[in-house]
């Protein structure tokens, strides 16, 4: 049984989920999001995501770190921002030592639904259902960062 910490990267947002099992059974860990106010210099926010995930990281102690791909169309600024929170999340893993694998949008929607382009409430119901939970993890970000690491859990071949 692998652990894995699946990570949903954001400047405002950030989300984790700790995910323990192999492709045939999981079970929830622990999640959770790491939040930085809009107003807040970068670098602040920057050292708010290092310390925390660094955090998890020390308590959860997982085998592999599974990071949602940088994706964008329209908004760069955006992606720059994401790119920032990525930096300091791929920083922490590397210190830890941790392998670290990335998964694009399609690649966790494929691993979770089954479908590729499957919307936002068809993988966040995924995650419900096979960490048999009662309610959809809340927020967004937080079952974002869960259907990460099932994605490494379900596309794993040792």
């Amino acid at each position: 049984m692998n652990t894995v910490l699946g990570v949903d990267p954001g400047t405002a947002i950030t989300g984790w989920g700790v995910v323990c099992g192999d492709d045939r059974r999981l079970q929830l860990v622990a999640y959770g999001t790491i939040r930085t106010p809009a107003h807040t210099p970068l670098p602040e926010r920057l050292l708010t995501i290092y310390e925390h995930i660094t955090a998890v990281l020390r308590r959860y102690q997982p085998d592999v770190m599974a990071v949602e791909k940088l994706f964008f169309r329209k908004n760069v600024t955006t992606a720059i921002a994401v790119s920032h929170a990525r930096g300091v999340i791929l920083l922490a893993a590397a210190q830890a030592r941790l392998l670290v694998e990335e998964f694009t949008p399609v690649e966790v929607k494929q691993a979770t639904t089954g479908y590729g382009n499957a919307d936002k409430r068809q993988v966040q119901e995924m995650v419900r259902r096979l960490l048999r939970l009662d309610v959809v993890p809340r927020p967004d970000d937080a079952a974002d960062a869960l259907a990460v690491a099932i994605c490494r859990l379900h596309t794993f071949r040792p």
